[in-house]
């Protein structure tokens, strides 16, 4: 993927050329669920012909965060140079927590100091309780970062409302955005197929994931007398479950694929039969978009935005966070029952289709980018 797309000319208002807007996120675009999002979405405009012109703005870096602030560095650098040439008329800071806002504070106070308007994407899965750890002086900057941004995007009701009770940020400067992916397609017909049931778990393998809840429910007598094979995409802790796996007896059934670029992963959601993240916290998990795009029966849990997306009972199973019995009894329904299966897998294609495809998603974003433009700037 190139790092940029642009023409060497003046200012959009002054040229007519295509606005160009500095994409900031971390580790470029096959780096976790804000990369994916972000490729996905410059893929679309580029298939369209009418998007914005674009520049990559990577301030982490892909590899070891020893190298983020040289990395930092760097897209300081960047940022200066295409502004003072006129060649740079918006920077779309993607922020999640922890190191994440800090280099996005630094970027948006750059940004102020040019005079170059900026617009805060927040992707995170408990964004509340990461600004409460910090210290005063940084929940200052965070309410800086956002209170001067010209537009704030949210994935979903409840970060909208973080950010006008617990940051201050002005109602009409918050707009509920929620993530996409592209179509893939037509689902397989499943219910045709041979040999054991094939369980997908796509995303950072961590606790808050729910990786270890999903193996202590597969590792549990019923389940292990049903026909069934897991495969697990992602980075995170792999060894640790790739060793809980053996340590249940599980690891026959399991396979560790760590990350996969778009095309591998699209593979493995057309190979499976039944989509489970039994996540503990989420924003709007990219993965649980893919899943119903790929028109998969989804077995979730309602945090973060996921019941903006699904319904229970309807498009998808859920089940409480953490609660391995729960999970279970799930799993043996969904495994049981392949009528089930495919009523979920429909409703979830269905959904998918009414309101997350990246066309209408690329489409709302330059949008976006105009509004945010001609918004004023937030008082100091």
């Amino acid at each position: 993927m190139p790092e940029s797309r642009a023409e060497d000319r003046g200012g959009a208002a002054a040229t007519g050329r295509r606005l160009r807007v500095g994409l900031a996120m971390p580790g470029g675009f096959e780096f976790g669920g804000i990369g994916r999002i972000m490729l996905y979405t410059v893929r679309a405009w580029e298939a369209a012909g009418d998007g914005p012109d674009w520049l990559l703005v990577d301030a982490r870096g892909p590899g070891s965060l020893l190298f983020s602030p040289f990395h930092l560095l760097r897209a300081l650098v960047l940022v200066a140079r295409e502004r003072r040439a006129g060649r740079l008329d918006l920077l779309h800071l993607n922020v999640a927590g922890r190191g994440s806002t800090v280099r996005k504070m630094v970027l948006g106070l750059w940004a102020e100091l040019r005079g170059l308007p900026t617009l805060v994407h927040l992707h995170d899965y408990d964004y509340a309780a990461d600004v409460a750890r910090r210290p005063a002086w940084q929940q200052r900057l965070v309410r800086r970062l956002f209170g001067r941004a010209r537009l704030c995007l949210v994935l979903g009701e409840r970060d909208r409302r973080f950010l006008i009770e617990g940051l201050g940020v002005a109602p009409e400067r918050v707009v509920v955005l929620s993530n996409a992916v592209p179509d893939p397609g037509p689902p397989p017909e499943r219910c045709r197929r041979d040999g054991p049931l094939r369980l997908l778990f796509l995303g950072h393998l961590s606790d808050r994931k729910g990786v270890g809840e999903l193996l202590a429910a597969l590792s549990r007598p019923a389940l292990r007398a049903r026909s069934w094979e897991l495969d697990l995409a992602g980075g995170g802790e792999v060894e640790r479950f790739r060793t809980r796996a053996r340590q249940l007896g599980l690891d026959e059934r399991c396979r560790f694929h760590g990350w996969l670029a778009q095309e591998a992963t699209w593979a493995l959601l057309r190979q499976a039969d039944l989509f489970v993240l039994p996540s503990h916290a989420e924003g709007q998990a990219m993965a649980l978009l893919e899943a119903m795009a790929h028109g998969l029966p989804v077995l979730a849990t309602p945090v973060g935005a996921h019941l903006e997306a699904v319904r229970d009972g309807v498009s998808a199973l859920l089940v409480p966070p953490g609660d391995v019995e729960a999970l279970e009894a799930a799993l043996l329904r969904l495994i049981d029952e392949p009528a089930l299966r495919e009523r979920l897998g429909r409703a979830a294609r269905a959904r998918f289709l009414e309101a997350f495809a990246i066309e209408g998603y690329a489409r709302r974003l330059a949008e976006l980018y105009a509004r945010a433009l001609a918004t004023p700037p937030a008082p100091p």
